[in-house]
Formats: C-alpha cells, structure tokens, sequence
C-alpha cells in the first residue's frame, strides 16, 4: 500500500458469504462493482444451498462482469463459505461483504488506506441499519440505539480507534492465512472469534466511522429472535472458548432474562411486588424507543419496543441455554482452515 498517486492501489478480493439472498444480492453486488477505488478488484461469491433464486441471479451476475466468479458452500455455513472464499481469491487485501450488505462508494478505497495508516490487520465501520418498511425501520432504529446493543461501536458510531471486533472486516490477508481462517465450528460470532484470535497474537483491529456497510434487517419477529438467541448462544461458545473474552455489556441480556423471569414468578406466586422487575424494564424500553424512532411512522415507532425486547430475550435465553458441549465441538476442531499456499490460488 503506498501513498503515491502514480502507483496502482493494491489489488483486492471480495468475499461473498451467500444463501437464499435473491431479495438482495444483486444490489449488493453492484454496490461492490460500483466501487470508487483504482485498483484491481475481484468478487468471489460462496453459494449455499439456497432454495430461492440466488444461484440464478449469481450466474446471472457471472456472466454479466468477469470479475465476479463463484465457489460451491454445500454445508450452507458462514465460516466455511468465507473460507472457501478465501482459498478461492487471490489478492493481499480480502473484504467481507454480505449478501445484504450494501458499501458506500469509497468503502475499499477508504479502508485500503485505513490499513496503511495504522498498520491495522482489519478494518471495519458501522453497520447501518436500513429498513424498507415499518417494521424494518422499527428493528433498524432498535439495532443503532445504545438501549438495543449497548455501546458497541460499530451499532451506534464512536470515534475511530482500536477496537475488540468490527463490521464484516477488511483483512491484510497475512493475517487471515496466519489464524488458518475463520473456525469453522462458529455458525455464528466467527467474526468475534477471528478478530479475538488476531489480538491475542498481536494485531490490531481497527474501528473507524469513515467506513459505513448498509445491512438490511430481519423481516419479522421470528427471524429477529432466532438471529439474537443464535448471536447469544455462540457468544456463550466463544466466552468459554476464550478465557477472558467477556464483559459486562455481554452479560446484561441474561441478567435481564433471568430477573424477569424470577419477577414474573414470584409476582405470579407470593406478592404483586414481583411484578415491579418486568414492569420496570417494560417502562425502559419503552421510554427508550422515544428518542430511537425520531423521525419515523407512528406504526415503527410503535413497533422499537417489540423489536428492543426481541432483541434482549432472545440473545439473553440463547447465551443461557448454549449447551457446553458446543465449546466441546470447538476445541476438538481446531486446526487452520486456510493454508497459506491454498489461500493464494487463484
């Protein structure tokens, strides 16, 4: 990577973890393609088993531009169709876009020269929530409060500096094949995993508020809720994985879970007092979703509470009942997942 204006900015490999994504992934794509940066660029899209027209529309986008190419997932996992991703492309700078993710148009550009000045091995930046009806503008606002996700940076904004894990990522890919990849053991919380295993050896990650990825969110309340319970559940995977990894904010939704339920019980079965814990936190979200919705319909606004306390049970109950013998599962797989000799064919 290098400052000069005559040379060429480093070539760059986008990875596409992809399934039954035919709402989306062609805008996504051409968001990437659409890309303000001068330098080499390739789109490596990893298909799962998707049941709707994804495979399609991928095809579709292959033989519309040369520079997006496609490689099979057939377990229809996340690490595993980075990985496969990764093993398939073959530039130094690899970033990770989703199938509903959409980059502003200095994105790569923005984070390539993120990278050269702090020397980071990712990068990444806010994950925009952005809904395209009420109750996606309800789950949006309830996902970039600090009353939703706490003060995670790469939800709510903050100023640039180091950081414990971002938004998808822009890689050096050194740092990828030194890791041997993402753990392909983590359905979820793999970013998590990877961006801890980095910093344990000595690398940096790097939050900016420059970069800005648009997400699309659940489109209902069952999809939101099994999101959360499996961020929740994972997040329990990763806490005894590695030892130290968790902290406070990790541990409010389970809190929240549990002295709910006890209120609800003791409320129920002894004294109406019981009834103050669940009340309370109904009136906190409640007043929270006040500022959360400024600006939207009366019908989104009314919606944030549902999205805030989906969003809250739902990560809480999962990070409670993750069974330990997926940490098992974890330890007992671990080996590299990208070689480096691999990771550099094209």
């Amino acid at each position: 990577m290098n400052a000069n204006p005559d040379v060429r900015p480093p070539a760059v490999s986008v990875i596409m973890p992809v399934l039954n994504e035919e709402r989306h992934l062609r805008g996504a794509v051409r968001a990437i393609l659409a890309q303000e940066y001068a330098g080499e660029m390739e789109v490596v899209i990893a298909l799962g088993p998707s049941t709707d027209r994804t495979d399609e529309i991928a095809a579709e986008l292959v033989a519309e531009d040369p520079r997006v190419h496609t490689v099979p997932n057939p377990t229809g996992r996340t690490p595993a169709a980075l990985n496969a991703a990764i093993k398939a492309s073959r530039h130094p700078i690899v970033v990770r876009v989703d199938g509903h993710g959409m980059l502003s148009p200095n994105y790569i550009a923005t984070a390539v020269r993120l990278l050269e000045e702090t020397g980071a091995q990712n990068v990444g930046g806010i994950m925009h929530a952005e809904g395209e009806n009420d109750w996606e503008r309800a789950v949006a606002a309830a996902m970039t409060s600090k009353i939703g996700v706490g003060n995670a940076a790469f939800h709510t904004g903050g100023e640039a500096g180091p950081a414990e894990t971002v938004y998808l990522g822009v890689f050096r890919r050194e740092a990828l094949e030194r890791q041997g990849g993402y753990n392909v053991e983590f359905i979820r919380a793999q970013d998590w995993e990877l961006n801890f295993r980095i910093r344990e050896a000595g690398g940096l990650i790097w939050f900016s508020p420059e970069l800005r990825v648009s997400y699309r969110p659940r489109p209902s309340v069952r999809a939101l809720a099994k999101q959360y319970k499996d961020y929740g559940r994972w997040r329990h995977v990763v806490a005894r994985y590695h030892a130290g990894s968790i902290n406070l904010r990790y541990l409010a939704p389970p809190t929240a879970v549990c002295a709910i339920t006890a209120g609800i019980v003791v409320g129920a079965a002894l004294t109406p007092w019981g009834f103050v814990v669940p009340g309370a936190y109904l009136a906190a979200i409640v007043a929270g979703s006040i500022p959360a919705g400024k600006g939207l319909s009366l019908k989104a606004r009314l919606q944030i509470p549902v999205a805030l306390a989906t969003m809250h049970m739902s990560w809480g109950w999962g990070f409670l009942t993750s069974p330990r013998s997926l940490a098992k599962k974890v330890i007992a797989s671990r080996r590299p997942a990208v070689k480096a000799e691999d990771a550099t064919a094209a």
